[in-house]
């Protein structure tokens, strides 16, 4: 661990190996396993920083690519910063860019020097580099940065996957040369697509980078969950032990829960904010579709288990209201909602670790839940 950043281990369930820590950072400490909420473009969608904290909230994610096409990493720097900028004092992850270069440009080419891409937004030709992905996160200011990686894609055959990961192995080698900053801890990305050797081969030369914290990503894209937690499976005996682990874009209730047995300690995904703007809910009983007009005389709360403020002030059928007329308030009640929820999932996991009952916890929380 750098002299900014700490990990305590406090507990492991001795039935399940699921962790219960905590990550010291510069702007505070992350109890783990944790949800973080994703503030793509410097403001997690629909909901108040305040109100963010009232849920749970330790971390929030920002999108290095985003936020380097507006407003630019260079005015968020003169600005003070992205904390400064969108008035969160917590810690912050950024991404490297990498999967939005893939999957969002509209034309792109990948070299090992780097990738070339047109914008999303208006077309304009960009180069992205390992040491650019680095300035930009050294701009931003976060205190997790990721290391630019090529994510690659379910289905590619294993030559193209080594291919793929080889080409990460030296960006992560470019990026640590590049990193300047002691107050950033840079996270290393286990690829190696749904092969496990490639995996292995993977992990074993991103633990040499493995300084202050490991993720892993390229899975969550389209897979078959249950491959998904095989390739957990093959990891985990090797994973290290005295840093938190982070599974990319990984948020459903029941991949959460799967990934804390395998040993996961960060997460985070769209998934909450993005469905609750198309009107669905996590529940305690599954899930809700608000919309639906089964709830238009349906004065009962969203989630009777719940506490948060639109649970305790709003019924389905006023949502449901909210959601047919097209008001905003819907999806910032349905977002707070989501985001309490998963906070509270993870805080009742933490409990059942230090208990060691997590098995019994998951097993209860399927019966209710449905999946």
């Amino acid at each position: 661990m750098s002299e900014k950043f700490g990990f305590e281990l406090q507990h492991i369930d001795k039935y399940t190996g699921a962790r219960a820590g905590v990550f010291h950072t510069p702007h505070g400490d992350i109890l783990t396993p944790v949800y973080m909420p994703v503030g793509t473009q410097g403001t997690v969608k629909g909901v108040y920083p305040k109100d963010l904290k009232e849920a749970g909230s330790s971390i929030i994610l920002a999108n290095t690519y985003h936020l380097y096409e507006r407003p630019s990493d260079t005015l968020v720097k003169e600005a003070g910063g992205l904390h400064k900028f969108m008035n969160w004092d917590g810690p912050i992850l950024t991404d490297s860019g990498g999967f939005q270069v893939f999957s969002l440009a509209k034309l792109n080419k990948i070299t090992d020097e780097g990738v070339y891409f047109n914008s999303s937004i208006d077309g304009a030709k960009h180069f992205f580099t390992p040491e650019k992905a680095v300035e930009i996160q050294e701009n931003l200011g976060a205190d997790i940065i990721m290391a630019f990686d090529q994510c690659s894609e379910y289905g590619y055959t294993h030559e193209q996957a080594e291919a793929a990961m080889n080409r990460t192995h030296k960006w992560l080698e470019r990026c640590f040369k590049a990193k300047t900053r002691e107050d950033q801890a840079l996270f290393p990305i286990v690829q190696g697509n749904f092969y496990g050797d490639l995996r292995l081969e993977s992990l074993k030369f991103c633990k040499e980078y493995a300084v202050d914290g490991i993720a892993i990503g390229g899975l969550s894209v389209g897979e078959p969950k249950p491959l998904m937690y095989e390739m957990l499976d093959i990891l985990r005996p090797q994973l290290p032990e005295n840093m938190p682990r982070y599974l990319m874009g990984v948020g459903s209730p029941d991949c959460l829960i799967e990934g804390v047995k395998r040993g996961v300690d960060m997460f985070d995904c769209v998934l909450a904010t993005r469905i609750a703007r198309n009107g669905t809910a996590f529940t305690s009983h599954g899930k809700v579709v608000a919309r639906n007009g089964k709830y238009k005389q349906d004065f009962s709360a969203l989630d009777d288990e719940c506490s948060c403020y639109c649970c305790k002030n709003y019924t389905k059928a006023y949502l449901r209201h909210l959601i047919n007329v097209g008001e905003m308030l819907s999806a910032m009640l349905l977002s707070l909602h989501n985001i309490t929820f998963l906070h509270k999932l993870m805080a009742d996991m933490r409990e059942a670790i230090f208990a060691d009952s997590l098995t019994d916890f998951a097993k209860e929380f399927y019966a209710k839940y449905g999946e």
